[in-house]
């Protein structure tokens, strides 16, 4: 691995660690009965808001795992749809990109016809 992939792989370790370090969040979750039916709207709203952000750490944790395991054989920038290099300033905004800007818009409009 040269300097450069250690420096990359490192980066996505960093960001890896910060994005599972809200595990601790899932205490949130644990319902508790009140009596009082404002306060148990209050905090299933807040329960919800807590589940909305675990998904979504651990959909980063996810990828951010198989951008490792790209840099480890080698296919690290290279778009998973159409094998282009993933333009540098897209890596360096999102580390764990898959897709190059333009199958990532195309994903996109796929996902929102879809919806």
């Amino acid at each position: 691995m040269n300097k450069n992939t250690t420096a990359i792989r490192r980066e996505l370790e960093s960001h890896l660690k910060r994005s599972t370090e809200n595990h601790g969040l899932r205490e949130s979750i644990r319902i508790h009965q009140l009596a009082d039916p404002l306060d148990m709207t209050q905090q299933a709203a807040e329960r919800e808001m807590v589940v909305l952000n675990l998904d979504r750490s651990t959909a980063i944790a996810r990828r951010l795992r198989a951008a490792i395991d790209r840099v480890d054989n080698g296919t690290y920038g290279i778009c998973l749809e159409c094998e282009a290099e993933i333009a540098p300033n897209r890596l360096e905004a999102i580390p764990w990109a898959e897709l190059c800007i333009r199958c990532q818009e195309n994903a996109d409009q796929s996902q929102s016809k879809a919806a």
